[in-house]
């Protein structure tokens, strides 16, 4: 099986950035990590962890699902194995707020940040919300993510104007969702079920460790934290869906 080309995540963060009108300083501040840590993400010399991520996108208004595609494959999900390499679709943009803008990965966030809320925003709103991936998604074809601390996430699927994370994760032994272990808060509610391997979730003061067949959901606005500290790859399938009013 051929392995799926990574998106450039890095790149689509640096857009999103910029069309906040963000410094490198500034969105390093609203995610309380290092300017150079910013700058390598962007540039591609390292990958941000879940936990970062999140924040990250927290911070630029723009949710998960913006940052995965392929620009040389089409958004329509009726395409054919002969159109699926037909013209690029429009890069995937800054569309909605997914999390808590400042400390998204502390217990204590500031206040969502809906200051994106422009006629800009709202048209490249509209251009994400109809994104389409599948209806069929066959595993050779899958939007993949490869994250920091040993994380993969891939993209199983997308409908448009819907707001739901669909998608296939896996822990390698010693991931994490933060290589500094910190807990984190975003938005919406996350479902999740363990296919193999063994994961621990840490939930506010609860721990919980998922094997095979075990299965979770919560607000994502507890304090949690994904670690493998088993010895073989933890996989599962998880559903986050955003809640918009």
């Amino acid at each position: 099986m051929a392995a799926p080309a990574f998106p450039p995540i890095g790149g689509r963060l640096r857009e999103a950035r910029q069309r906040k009108q963000l410094t490198v300083r500034g969105l390093a501040r609203a995610v309380d990590v290092s300017p150079s840590m910013i700058s390598q993400i962007e540039t591609g010399k390292s990958s941000p962890s879940v936990s970062t991520l999140y924040a990250i996108t927290a911070a630029l208004g723009i949710s998960i699902e913006d940052v995965f595609g392929d620009p040389d494959r089409p958004s329509g999900g009726d395409s054919t194995v002969e159109d699926r390499h037909a013209a690029p679709e429009p890069a995937a943009s800054a569309a909605r707020v997914v999390g808590e803008a400042s400390g998204a990965e502390t217990p204590n966030s500031g206040p969502v940040d809906r200051s994106s809320d422009s006629a800009v925003s709202q048209g490249l709103r509209l251009l994400a919300q109809s994104r389409r991936v599948g209806p069929a998604v066959h595993p050779e074809d899958r939007e993949v993510l490869q994250l920091d601390s040993g994380v993969t996430w891939e993209l199983l699927g997308k409908l448009p104007d819907t707001h739901v994370e669909f998608l296939r994760i896996t822990y390698e032994p010693g991931g994490s969702s933060s290589g500094a272990g910190v807990l984190m808060r975003h938005q919406g509610t996350e479902y999740g079920y363990v296919l193999s391997g063994s994961l621990t979730l840490t939930l506010a003061f609860a721990t919980y460790v998922l094997e095979p067949g075990d299965s979770i959901s919560f607000a994502c606005a507890t304090p949690h934290a994904y670690a493998n500290h088993g010895i073989e790859p933890a996989v599962g399938i998880w559903f986050v869906v955003s809640h918009f009013g």
